[in-house]
This record gives structure tokens, sequence and C-alpha cells, in this order.
């Protein structure tokens, strides 16, 4: 075996931070770490996966195991340090590889020489643990490869072990084990099993890292969430975290929203950033505070879009980039509705200032929503966002997800003002006309500030209302103003006397005596002689 040799080449030390420190101290391991050829999994798994591992992809049929395996193994595999794939009953290689070949990561030039694959259907059928251990040590000292994968291991299991004891299977797994970390390989299992195996299992015992995949049906939707249970030697990302399959294979995302502690040196300033409705940066002691989170709420017809390309508007005149997340309204829509108001957008599309993402999709996930709209961030450099809307969005969202819709809101805001990006996001309230409400998801806290939009009823017409009512960046006005919206968008009008009160309500009483209205009747002159 080649354990010694493994533990000199490991055993190198790694450059002190102080010398004080580790003069004393015996030289520290360096573990390499494998990328998975997953986008969103290195992340969770603290760099990727511990070379020499052994390991574990573990689930339920249709997870996605044998993809994960798949995209690992082509991720990594050379001529120089093949992988090789031991198949079982299950799935023989002609089968697996005519469906995954379909995905992008597939590259046809690796199999033969960087990846090999063989079957040991014969072996598992018709001898015991002994005999399938034996072949595959010799297969792998054929090979030489750097990674080895058995599909399904499961299988492997069930079979070779019909008469084998309990004292046998984890001599087995024991020596299966020693054997691929001793010969430089870093070995994943692929099985089918369900949680509650895991107790009482020798092979969970084992291994280092333990990856579990699961999927859940609920009414029309299915969700796909990936754990990791165990991984030695490293930090990996606690919790479920949401993945998706499609053309390019898994793609993962991470609840941490692919945030750390260098991505949050941009956090907010004191700078105030226009409205590009001045009379509502009157309203706001100077306009939103930049990194801030604005949450504009009112009824439909009230404005509450209109308001929000005011925002993005504004940012785009004075240079700065920007996103347009829309949840209710199509792209095209959107831009052609802000023209009618004024706002021409279509030329920063063009040049790449704005980008408008349509995320009507149903089935998503909060943090796949997050993660698509901070690579757009990343992109166009965008330091302003509009979520249009919170109906929309949470409507997106698989049912499993709307569940947990306010925690997951809230990592989304610490994440995006998190990257010194300043967010408006609109909510439709329904007014009852007895209560002032900001929002059904009870998410008022998580916002910096709220804008309120209000429809009332003065003198026989529905009069439109805003208020500031919270900005947790200092003062505001308490004013409750007038607004309309013309062809040139909301125009706040300045402020003047009024003659009612509990405008708030929305039904409002007048306090004073009611002016003559235009079409009323003058009253006829007295007769003179």
């Amino acid at each position: 075996m080649k354990t010694e040799a493994i533990m000199k080449k490991q055993s190198r030390p790694t450059k002190p931070a102080s010398p004080k420190k580790v003069r004393n101290q015996p030289a520290k391991v360096t573990i390499r770490k494998l990328p998975t050829g997953v986008r969103g999994l290195d992340e969770i798994l603290g760099g990727g996966v511990p070379e020499l591992s052994f390991n574990i992809i573990a689930g339920t049929p249709g997870c996605g195991k044998t993809t994960l395996a798949h995209q690992i193994v082509f991720a990594n595999a050379t001529p120089r340090k093949p992988a090789l794939y031991f198949t079982v009953l299950g799935e023989p290689a002609i089968k697996m590889l005519r469906y995954q070949q379909q995905y992008s990561f597939f590259d046809q030039s690796k199999l033969g020489q960087a990846i090999r694959f063989f079957n040991l259907s014969d072996v598992v059928t018709e001898q015991d643990l002994n005999a399938v251990l034996e072949e595959i040590i010799r297969q792998v000292k054929a090979s030489n490869p750097g990674i080895v994968v058995v599909d399904s291991f499961r299988t492997v299991v069930r079979k070779a072990a019909a008469g084998a004891s309990e004292g046998d299977m984890q001599m087995f797994i024991q020596r299966l084990a020693q054997f691929l970390t001793s010969w430089e390989a870093t070995t994943f299992l692929v099985g089918e099993y369900v949680p509650e195996e895991m107790r009482d299992n020798p092979v969970f015992t084992v291994a280092d890292g333990l990856f579990w995949l699961s999927q859940v049906t609920e009414r029309n939707s299915v969700g796909r969430k990936l754990q990791v249970f165990k991984l030695r030697g490293q930090a990996s990302v606690p919790g479920l975290h949401t993945f998706r399959i499609d053309d390019d294979g898994l793609q993962a995302f991470s609840r941490s929203l692919g945030m750390n502690s260098k991505d949050m040196n941009g956090l907010r300033g004191r700078r105030r950033l226009s409205t590009g409705i001045p009379e509502l940066d009157q309203m706001m002691n100077g306009g939103l505070i930049e990194g801030d989170s604005l949450l504009v709420a009112g009824p439909s017809g009230t404005g509450k879009s209109a308001l929000a390309t005011h925002f993005i508007a504004e940012g785009l005149r004075r240079g700065e980039a920007a996103i347009v997340a829309l949840f209710e309204e199509r792209p095209q829509g959107y831009v052609d509705r802000a023209a009618s108001l004024g706002m021409h957008l279509k030329t920063p599309q063009q040049k790449g200032k704005l980008e408008v993402l349509y995320l009507r999709p149903l089935d998503l996930s909060v943090d796949e929503i997050t993660h698509e709209i901070l690579e757009a961030i990343r992109q166009v450099g965008a330091k302003r966002l509009v979520i249009d809307s919170l109906v929309g969005f949470e409507m997106a969202l698989a049912p499993g997800f709307r569940e947990d819709f306010r925690e997951s809101l809230y990592r989304m805001i610490v994440a995006l003002t998190g990257a010194g990006v300043t967010i408006l996001t609109t909510v439709e309230v329904e007014d009852n006309f007895t209560s002032l409400q900001y929002s059904h998801y009870t998410v008022s806290f998580l916002t910096d500030d709220i804008i309120r939009l209000r429809s009332v009823e003065i003198d026989g017409q529905l009069r439109k209302v805003i208020a500031v009512i919270k900005m947790r960046g200092g003062n505001h006005s308490k004013d409750i103003r007038e607004y309309v919206i013309t062809d040139k968008g909301v125009v706040v009008i300045h402020p003047r006397s009024t003659d009612y009160e509990r405008l708030i309500t929305g039904i409002p009483t007048r306090t004073g005596p009611r002016p003559p209205q235009a079409d009323e009747a003058a009253p006829e002159p007295k007769a003179t002689k």
C-alpha cells in the first residue's frame, strides 16, 4: 500500500501565518480539493470534494445521484489519472451513457482513456464479498485511477452479502475503504437509501463524506434538495440546499446565497439616492439611503410599478446600472409601459446597463431566484434593483418553498443589500378602509423603509395619496401628500391646506366648509330698480 507515501506527500508544511504560533506545532496536512463540476456545489462543500476521501452519494430513485457522479468524473478524469466507474445490475454503461451524453458536461473524447467503465454484474451475482473486493482491487491496480465510482453500491451489498454475516459486511467495507484511500483514489459509492438506514449501516460510519439528495412532491410541484450530512476535514454550509437538473446537469443553490465576508465589503454608505420623483425625495429627507431596502405597498392601480420605474430610470440617468426582476409582467410590456410614462429603457438595455429578468416559471425556490438576480448584478455591476412584486414572487415558488417564504426573503435581502445593492420591492395590499396594511407577509420589519400608497374618496372622486411610513436612516416627512399619474409618470402635488382629516383611513372627514364646485350654478343676482 501507499499509505506512508501519501502522508509524506500531504505533510508538506503550509506557510505559517506567524512563526511564534507554529514554532512547536507539527506541520499541518494539506488536503487538496477536487472540483465537482456542479455549479454552486463547491461553495456548499467548502471548496470542493477532499482528495482521497471515501464518499457516499445517497437518496431515493430519480434524485440525480448518477448524474452527480458523472459530473464529478467528467470534471476531474484525465488520461494520467483516469476515473474507474464500476456498474452493477442497475444500469449497464451503454444505457447510462446514452442518457448522460444529453448533458453539456459530457465529453465523448474522455471515454475509454480518461474514463473507463467496468461491469461487476457477473461477480456480484455469482460470487461472494471477497470476490467482489478482489475484482475491484485488480481493476484499480491495472488502471491506477484518481477517482473510483461504484454505482450502485447498495446492489453490490444486497447481492453479494446474501449469505454473509454483519461482521463480514463491516470487514468488506473497511478493507474497501482502506485500499481505495491508500491507493490515492477519491471514492464515491452511489446507492438508493432512506434516511433511517444511516443509523445501522456500517458504510455510513466509514464514509468521510455523505451527500444526500432528495425530491419532495407537494401538490403539483416537485422540489429537489441536497444536504451534506457529513464531510470530514472541512466546513460545509449546513442545512438543505435547493438544486435543479437541466441541460447542464445538476446546479446547486446554496442557502448562503453565494455571499461571504469578501462580498460584504460594499456595504451601505450614507449617500442619498434619488427616487426620480423630486417631491418624494423631499419627503424622504433627501432620498433613499444607499444600500437600503424599500418596500412600496399599495392596492392595484396606485402606481407602485410606475414609482419603481422612476427609481430605475433615475439611476440609469446618473450612470448606475440596474436590474428589474419581474414576476407579473413580461419584459417587453414593462419597457413599453415605461416609455408611455416618459421613461425610455430600451437604450440602456441595449448598452448592457439594464437587465430585465422575467422570473415567472413555476416551481422555483427563493434561493434559485436570488442566485439568478445576484448573477445578473455581478454581470452588469448593478447598484439598483427592483423586485416587482412580492405577490408574483410567491406565486412563482413551489408550494413547499412558500412555507418558509419570510425566512428565505430575509436571507435574500441580507445577501443583496450586503452586496451594496439598493432594493425597491413592490407588494400589493388591499385597502379595506379600516386599517393600513403594509404587506400580507409580515415582512415590513425586514425592510429599512416603507412607502404606502392609498386610494381615498374625496368629493365623490377616487384620489391617490402617498406617505412615508418608516425610514431607519433618519427623519422623514409626516405629511400625507396627494399625487397623480400622468404621461410624465408619478407627480406628487405640492403641499396645500386641506379641509380633511383621517385621510389614512381611505374615508376622510371634512373639517371645513365645502368649497363650491365648478359645475354648481351661481346664485341669481338681485333685481334692481
